[in-house]
């Protein structure tokens, strides 16, 4: 896939040969030095920081299956093919690790209707039913990364300008709200534990651990809930050491689709938001390989449905890495990939992380289903959205209120709830109300991208100092 307007750095690794440059002796970074995406330091050196970044990733992703019934090691299985993928995809020029997408619980949750604290195993038939929704998601990620690739991406700062982006990120959080509560109920010390862990370790330490609060607090809570005897390990001795993990296939129903399409424009700001944190970090523009991380992404996606794993994105926690160490080589990511394959493969390891319990669950999904709200939050105030317009105010406050509340609208066979529906309010009410205003010429000199940058420095959001 080439486009006409992309443009190569003459310093890519795929440039002449295959392969990546080492960075000085290999063995240390001088003082305002990066190591850029093709390079790479030694190779123990590289294996660890590629270890580093599966540590990163870990506590999140991995929520994300035992919050919705899937295989967690299946789940992790699809994070590194789709990781790997990502990296061929996009010529070994965009660092990045495919973890599992948050984005995509409330769908899953809604079609499944599977509860950690119910004792139940997932319906398998449910199950596939989520696994055809998580694949229309990454089809239709994958096809907008087609368009952007050929047409740019000025067409989706239009269509989702800041203050409508802001939304329906918010709103996703903001939806699950409830489901974090239910965990709670179920172990409300240990959920509180749990909590207080990921707080304290986010502002107690600095770099790399700081940036691991959400994991450390898992692991915290874990050792509190074992303390009380709320763990279960009959299934970890029953488990083998070695083996492929348990694939799944997907039953397609188009009624579900209204619960997961507007999942895509999470997943479109996330990655916007990965190639702008990594072109402000490196210094380059990499505007031209947005469309191929949309679509490999999308791909990723496809595959994960496919067999039974979860939808993937870009993750903001292995920014995080980057910025600490000032080392972007995929090489690195390429380490971390088969890291994660080689965890995959060990069944033992997998049901392990099954055992953690709703007490634990439910205090990292506090965290993290507020982090999810508050990142709309954050687009806004970066991008200046101006709320004293009521083109801006009313957009948010519908949608968000659509979502809190989860309206449901069932037009024959079809059931449309608040994701969908505050998803598609946030877009129809503010080009609708901007349409109006400007018509009659009410227009308080909004922008036109309901804020105040144009080239929506608000999807920075994933950027971490």
């Amino acid at each position: 896939m080439a486009s006409p307007n992309e443009t190569t750095p003459a310093s890519s690794p795929f440039k002449g040969k295959v392969g990546w440059r080492q960075h000085g002796d290999g063995k240390t970074i001088r003082p305002g030095e990066a190591v850029l995406p093709e390079e790479r330091l030694s190779w123990p050196r590289t294996v660890g920081i590629g270890a580093q970044h599966v540590v990163a990733m870990f506590g999140a992703t991995f929520l994300v299956p035992l919050l919705t019934g899937f295989p967690p090691s299946t789940t992790l299985f699809f994070t590194a093919i789709g990781t790997l993928l990502f990296l061929l995809i996009t010529k070994g020029m965009m660092p990045s690790y495919l973890g599992s997408s948050f984005g995509l619980l409330a769908p899953i949750g809604a079609v499944t209707g599977f509860a950690a604290t119910s004792g139940e195993d997932l319906d398998s038939h449910a199950m596939a039913l989520a696994q055809g929704g998580i694949i229309s998601v990454g089809v239709t990620l994958a096809l907008v990364g087609v368009v952007v690739h050929f047409a740019g991406v000025r067409w989706i700062e239009v269509t989702m300008p800041p203050v409508v982006t802001g939304a329906i990120v918010a709103l996703i959080g903001l939806n699950l709200a409830p489901a974090a509560w239910d965990w709670v109920k179920e172990a409300p010390l240990t959920a509180v534990i749990t909590i207080v862990t990921i707080l304290v370790t986010s502002v107690l330490f600095r770099g790399m651990l700081g940036r691991l609060s959400i994991l450390i607090g898992v692991l915290v809570g874990y050792v509190a809930a074992w303390v009380q005897g709320q763990i279960d390990f009959s299934t970890v001795g029953a488990a083998d050491w070695v083996g492929l993990p348990a694939f799944h296939a997907p039953v397609f129903d188009l009624g579900y689709l209204g619960l997961f399409l507007p999942v895509v424009f999470v997943l479109i700001a996330e990655n916007i938001g990965h190639v702008k944190s990594v072109s402000a970090m490196t210094g380059r523009d990499l505007d031209s390989i947005t469309g191929r991380t949309l679509f490999a992404d999308g791909i990723s996606t496809v595959l994960a449905g496919s067999g039974g794993g979860s939808g993937t994105t870009t993750y903001a926690e292995n920014i995080g890495v980057m910025a600490a160490t000032r080392i972007f080589s995929t090489a690195a990511y390429l380490c971390a990939g088969v890291i994660a394959l080689i965890l995959s493969l060990l069944p033992k390891f997998g049901e392990i992380i099954a055992t953690i319990p709703p007490g634990v669950l439910g205090g990292a999904a506090t965290v993290l289903y507020g982090m999810i709200g508050m990142l709309g939050v954050r687009i806004w105030v970066e991008s200046k959205v101006d709320f004293s317009n009521p083109i801006n105010l009313n957009t948010a406050a519908v949608a968000l209120i659509v979502a809190i509340a989860n309206f449901t609208w069932t037009p024959g066979d079809l059931q449309f709830e608040g994701i969908a529906l505050g998803s598609a309010s946030a877009i129809i009410i503010y080009q609708v109300m901007r349409g109006i205003a400007k018509w009659r010429g009410t227009d308080q000199n909004l922008d036109g991208h309901g804020g105040s940058s144009p080239d929506d420095e608000n999807l920075m959001m994933r950027r971490q100092s």
